[in-house]
């Protein structure tokens, strides 16, 4: 068997910014991405994407065959859909009230739906259908891919005498993990660290949380629950139900909650997000498929950053703040709520970030971890910045 990960537009574009640069099975939630987990569960002969046209060189697709198991949009492995996945036959899918969730068979069941024969799921289904989905559903999938990952296997343990450790039967430790005099605390949920990771001297670190391979959480950091990192992140500050992906840095105080942020992201000193209104109402968050505000339902709700955006010190986001993709912001002050890809600027007022400097600035700091940006790369991030142009209001009044 093996797996294509296939997406509708329009859930791509309910994603934005985070899938300007990725397909949606490639999200993270928990400790790992839905392609990741699919995998573990299925293991595969191969997997690959139907995605936008644009990403599907980065991300290749495999013939499909008779065998091939479609797995649509956002949906996230359960026990009870595996089941029903390895129980499908050739001509087969799976519906949630009438819409297709897994297919088995040749032909895509997003272009050719009545190749199917159509089974209703009468299990329940957690899909990632908007981007504040992914921190709303991360404390359960930290423990689903806790027990997914550790299961059989033994934790390396802790060896530091000045750490303090709470619940031990539920924190896995890879190999090559350092912990100095730290707290962790696994009452309320599993901890996981990855390998060659590091958690430095007074940092507080309160389950369920995990974070990537050669990740670092830093002096004195206050981590809250509900919170991963993929690899090769740096964690500081406070931080509370977030999910950030690898290579990205918030090692500095200041707050952070209720987000999600890209790859190859930097926090400057002092940057904080409001994650909950003065009015306790619930958040609106911009839609980029209906190109409107939108009621998320949550009442705690904070930044969502598109890859390569960075922040100068003192930033702040308020309530429900959508950043694109290689942008900046600094200033003093709140900048709006919907900041475009390829913004430079702040609540003072925004130019336009130029594709070559951002090239340039994303180079230097993939070189940092013996990395470069690819053609293939440049050729993504070019097509972001002329199909978000429109909304760079600016440069329509030069």
């Amino acid at each position: 068997m093996n797996i294509l990960f296939a997406e509708t537009t329009q859930a791509h574009q309910q994603l934005l910014p985070l899938t300007y640069t990725r397909p949606i099975a490639n999200l993270r939630v928990g400790i790992l991405t839905l392609d990741e987990k699919w995998s573990r569960y299925l293991a595969p002969e191969s997997f690959g994407y139907v995605t936008q046209e644009y990403l599907q060189t980065k991300f290749s697709s495999v013939s499909p065959a008779n065998d091939t198991l479609w797995v649509i949009d956002g949906l996230i492995p359960s026990p009870d859909l595996i089941t029903a996945a390895k129980s499908l036959q050739a001509g087969q899918a799976l519906t949630v009230e009438s819409k297709i969730i897994l297919a088995r068979g040749k032909t895509s069941p997003i272009d050719g739906p009545n190749s199917y024969t159509l089974k209703e799921f009468s299990g329940t289904v957690d899909q990632i259908t908007y981007s504040w989905d992914i921190f709303r559903l991360n404390g359960q999938e930290i423990r689903k891919d806790y027990e997914l990952i550790t299961t059989g296997r033994k934790s390396a343990g802790v060896a530091d005498p000045h750490t303090i450790v709470y619940g031990s039967e539920n924190i896995f430790i890879e190999d090559g993990v350092t912990v100095k005099a730290a707290v962790l605390n696994a009452k309320n949920g599993p901890i996981y660290l990855g390998k060659n990771s590091e958690v430095q001297e007074g940092a507080l670190i309160r389950g369920p949380f995990a974070m990537g391979d050669n990740s670092v959480v830093g002096m004195g950091t206050k981590l809250r629950g509900d919170t991963s990192a993929g690899p090769h992140c740096k964690l500081g500050g406070e931080i509370s139900n977030c999910v950030f992906w690898g290579f990205s840095n918030k090692g500095h105080d200041g707050f952070l909650g209720n987000s999600v942020i890209g790859e190859w992201c930097n926090f400057g000193a002092g940057t904080n997000n409001s994650n909950l209104k003065n009015n306790y109402d619930p958040v609106r968050m911009w839609d980029f498929a209906s190109g409107s505000f939108i009621q998320t339902g949550l009442q705690f709700c904070g930044l969502i950053m598109g890859d390569h955006s960075k922040t100068a010190i003192g930033a702040l986001f308020n309530t429900g703040t959508t950043v694109g993709v290689a942008a900046n912001i600094y200033g003093e002050g709140f900048p709006r709520t919907i900041i475009p890809s390829f913004a430079w600027g702040g609540a003072s007022g925004f130019v336009t970030h130029n594709p070559r400097k951002a090239f340039i600035t994303a180079d230097i700091v993939k070189k940092r971890r013996n990395l470069a940006l690819s053609q293939d790369d440049k050729d993504i991030l070019n097509h972001i910045f002329e199909t978000s142009a429109q909304y760079r209001v600016w440069e329509k009044n030069v």
